[in-house]
């Protein structure tokens, strides 16, 4: 007996089944709005739900509760891209002097200018109040860019192409200008006339700058100016301890010849 083939799905099915699919990223969407728009703690599930056009029931299927959806807006915006960068770093092939400008910048360009920016004033104005979140936090994002850079940085020490600095101080200067800009460009930023806003790009270039000069090797005898404060107080010998007021009236005044 010949095989009749399956009716085809009508369009209205079709279009459903491409709802349900996109339906996850659309409750992430809206939440990442919100959250950056009202704070996390006076964000309401429901207002998620209405925003990305579901029942609070359907947001619940996907996520428990509004601290799961929070953990989910952290991974598809900042754990994702951080492994991205990681996978970057592992293949790069060429000199350390172009890996960390190129991994700074698409940090930048990824995260940065994108919605994912608010996720950064989110966490430093909320996290004390949330600990579950700030530990989900810092194993997701925190320590994995800290092992993004610092692999960069610990690579051009290896070699031979940066000099050797303490690896996770190192991480902390470099991050830091980045999540000044993203907290700035979520509160003053909002608020300042263009003209007198920061230029995102030209900051990462003078930063990046700064620091490609200041990891280049050193010469064989370095100047005794260009080491670092703790090392020139090693090397200088303690002055002797000045006398006191008190001490100097104390003591004998010596007489004058012949008398």
């Amino acid at each position: 007996m010949p095989r009749t083939n399956a009716p085809a799905a009508s369009p209205a099915t079709v279009v459903r089944q491409r709802r349900k699919q996109a339906r996850p990223q659309e409750l992430l969407d809206a939440a990442l709005d919100l959250f950056v728009e009202k704070g996390f703690a006076a964000t309401r599930a429901e207002e998620v739900a209405a925003r990305a056009g579901v029942s609070k029931g359907t947001l619940y299927l996907y996520y428990p509760s509004k601290e799961e959806l929070l953990k989910a807006v952290i991974r598809a915006n900042l754990s994702h891209e951080i492994a991205e960068g990681e996978a970057i770093a592992r293949h790069f092939e060429g000199p350390t002097t172009e890996l960390l400008p190129h991994i700074i910048s698409e940090w930048w360009r990824r995260i940065g200018e994108t919605r994912a920016s608010g996720i950064c004033k989110l966490i430093v104005s909320e996290v004390r109040n949330f600990p579950d979140i700030a530990a989900f936090y810092y194993d997701e994002v925190v320590q994995p860019a800290e092992r993004l850079i610092g692999g960069v940085v610990q690579r051009g020490i290896d070699r031979g192409e940066f000099r050797a600095v303490p690896v996770r101080e190192t991480v902390h200067a470099l991050v830091a200008p980045m999540l000044f800009m993203m907290l700035h460009k979520h509160s003053m930023g909002c608020c300042q006339p263009p003209d007198s806003r920061l230029d995102p790009a030209r900051l990462i270039a003078v930063q990046l700058d700064l620091a490609l000069h200041g990891l280049v090797p050193r010469a064989a005898a370095p100047d005794a100016l260009h080491e670092p404060p703790h090392e020139r107080a090693a090397k200088t010998p303690p002055k002797p301890a000045r006398a006191t007021v008190r001490q100097a009236a104390d003591k004998p005044v010596p007489k004058a010849p012949g008398r």
